[in-house]
């Protein structure tokens, strides 16, 4: 009995060095996913009403670039301190992505795309003078469509 004991002294504290560099990555796989939904939540919030107030009507010239600076700045202060990059552009409503002209039939309408980038935490590790640096964001994106002459008109 004795000779059994001796030879299997060490397996716990083996099993226990192995298991601990997984339960620490799957805790940080947990607190990432938890952060990245708090965010998106956040952001699918604020965004629209963001579009809504500044991208209708922006101050100044009347035109598609104008608004997207105040739409920017807009989400960034409703976001607060989180941990995410908020970029803002417009893109172009002709569905003709052939090279053909095409008549705008709905002139004024104006598609604001919102994307919201998350970098993971820990982005950068250190361990022993190597150093490792996470390349990977997560994204996510909101469009809305908004018509800078008929203020009612969102889609």
């Amino acid at each position: 009995m004795s000779a059994w004991a001796r030879e299997e002294s060490g397996q716990m504290a083996v099993e226990l060095a192995v298991l601990i560099p997984v339960i620490v990555v799957v805790a940080l796989i947990g607190v990432n996913v938890s952060r990245y939904a708090e965010l998106v939540a956040r952001f699918d919030r604020v965004s629209p009403d963001a579009v809504i107030a500044h991208g209708v009507s922006p101050a100044g010239v009347s035109s598609e670039l104008a608004g997207v600076s105040e739409v920017r700045e807009a989400i960034e202060l409703a976001m607060g301190d989180m941990p995410c990059e908020v970029s803002v552009r417009t893109e172009p409503l002709s569905a003709a992505g052939d090279g053909m002209a095409s008549f705008d039939l709905a002139a004024g309408t104006t598609r604001y795309v919102c994307e919201l980038a998350y970098r993971p935490w820990p982005s950068s590790v250190q361990i022993a003078g190597v150093g490792f640096e996470l390349p990977a964001m997560a994204r996510h994106e909101r469009s809305v469509v908004v018509d800078r002459y008929r203020a009612a008109v969102v889609s």
